[in-house]
């Protein structure tokens, strides 16, 4: 197993940017397109636990696009082989001062491209002694 192919590396990296750009402006279109559409796809996020696709879309679908802006930080994409990767980012919201939400992707590469097959996304209390 070859872990961070140049090419590789570079292709997810390229899809995280991309889920990063959609999530920040609510392109619900993008997003929807970057999880793979299957009832096994999950995402734990801060307030939901959604499992299936349809339940990710719909969560989609309903979630206010106020307040998505956010920075990141330590992000941190490691490929496995050609067709597995896990994309990992701490992020921060103005709104939400003294607190780091972590993010994890699992992305898997299927005959139609590179899709989210698991995520978790949550926030905690940003330690005052940061690494």
């Amino acid at each position: 197993m070859e872990v961070d192919l140049p090419e590789v590396l570079a292709e997810v990296t390229a899809q995280f940017a991309r889920y990063e750009e959609a999530l920040v402006s609510n392109d619900v279109a993008v997003l929807d397109e970057l999880f793979r559409d299957d009832p096994r796809t999950l995402r734990y996020g801060g307030g939901e636990n959604l499992y299936g696709y349809k339940e990710i879309m719909a969560f989609r679908a309903g979630r206010s696009p106020v307040g998505l802006m956010r920075r990141t930080d330590r992000t941190v994409v490691t490929t496995y082989g050609r067709d597995m990767a896990v994309a990992s980012t701490l992020f921060y919201r103005d709104s939400a001062p003294g607190k780091v939400g972590r993010q994890m992707q699992t992305w898997v590469r299927f005959p139609e491209g590179w899709k989210i097959v698991a995520a978790h996304v949550s926030v905690i209390n940003e330690s005052r002694d940061k690494a």
